[in-house]
């Protein structure tokens, strides 16, 4: 697998800064499921994510060529999350809470956006309404809750489907296994987690960054 193939596009941008338009995998779609199934699962899901302070996961991401690349993800409440890519990528994701960063120490280059108004931020602050962005998309399978999510006054930044698996050991129940993303330019992107530790010691320097620009500016 050749890493900076898969970097060329950088299809991260995809699913974790924008979540842009999504695709769910066609194993995932079935006839709607009930009104009351569908809302409770939804609080559910909703719970699972509020119910989590900090987790690392290891992850492996495969863009729609199939090339993969592995790492850790770092999440911490409200609003943090990090994703070390694996020796090679020179490349790294991080919020901070506010902003969302990618550094590409290959060309020495950071660029920021914010994740206050979108879907991203929504799944990160516990604080905000996600079902104001999220519906149940109904699945195939019992124990699988999709959820799809959105801002339609910001189409912009587009959809991201989380795909959660029935867990009474993750918190709310719900183990967050992966989620689907496709992005403007019809980039397809798959996260999958595993490995999941839940409650585990995270500072907040871990959601920090060494900027490779020739700058004394700091992240904010």
């Amino acid at each position: 697998m050749n890493t900076l193939s898969l970097f060329k596009n950088r299809p991260i941008l995809s699913a974790v800064a924008f979540a842009m338009a999504v695709g769910v995998p066609a194993s995932f779609y079935a006839a709607p499921a009930p009104v009351e199934a569908a809302a409770g699962d939804l609080d559910r899901a909703v719970d699972a994510l509020r119910g989590i302070s900090t987790m690392k996961a290891d992850f492996v991401q495969t863009d729609r060529n199939g090339n993969s690349v592995t790492g850790v993800m770092t999440l911490k409440r409200p609003g943090k999350i990090r994703f070390e890519y694996e020796k090679g990528a020179e490349l790294l994701v991080v919020s901070n809470g506010k902003s969302m960063y990618m550094i590409d120490y290959s060309v020495n280059q950071v660029q920021r956006w914010p994740i206050k108004n979108s879907p991203l931020g929504a799944l990160l602050d516990p604080s905000r309404d996600v079902k104001k962005y999220g519906k149940l998309v109904p699945t195939s399978h019992d124990d699988v809750v999709s959820i799809e999510v959105r801002d339609k006054n910001r189409p912009e930044f587009g959809v991201i489907t989380l795909i959660f698996a029935r867990d009474g050991s993750a918190p709310g129940g719900l183990r967050l296994t992966h989620w689907v993303a496709l992005d403007s330019q019809n980039h397809r992107t798959t996260v999958r987690l595993r490995n999941h530790r839940y409650g585990v010691s995270v500072a907040d320097s871990a959601f920090t960054f060494r900027d490779p620009r020739k700058s004394s500016r700091r992240p904010g």
